[in-house]
């Protein structure tokens, strides 16, 4: 019932910064909940930052200060810009979903912080 894809990622260096896009197949204001995942091998995945129809914001605490989430509903999209980029931030950034008590899941979008 929803389509999630991911854009934007790519190498960049220490304290650079990305804009990562999800474009939806549907309106996100029928979407419960919106997030972005980060999973790296070897370590479990992370729910860095999401964001509810309400515009209740949750960040890991890893991120906070750094990055920041937004939606725009016009274009059925959500954003995540990641500044002071660190290497530790390096994977694969997940888009999420929750509809009618569903999980729906982009194919993720890579992102490497190295020098």
């Amino acid at each position: 019932q929803v389509q999630l894809a991911e854009s934007g990622g790519g190498l960049v260096q220490p304290g650079g910064s990305l804009r990562l896009s999800c474009a939806a197949s549907r309106s996100i204001k029928s979407l419960n909940d919106m997030g972005w995942y980060r999973q790296a091998p070897g370590k479990q995945r992370e729910l860095v930052a999401s964001i509810t129809t309400q515009d209740i914001i949750q960040y890991a605490d890893s991120v906070k200060g750094r990055f920041t989430i937004s939606r725009d509903n016009a274009k059925n999209m959500v954003f995540l810009q990641m500044n002071s980029l660190k290497p530790e931030d390096t994977g694969v950034y997940v888009c999420h979903a929750f509809y009618w008590g569903d999980s729906y899941w982009g194919q993720g979008t890579q992102v490497t912080v190295s020098s």
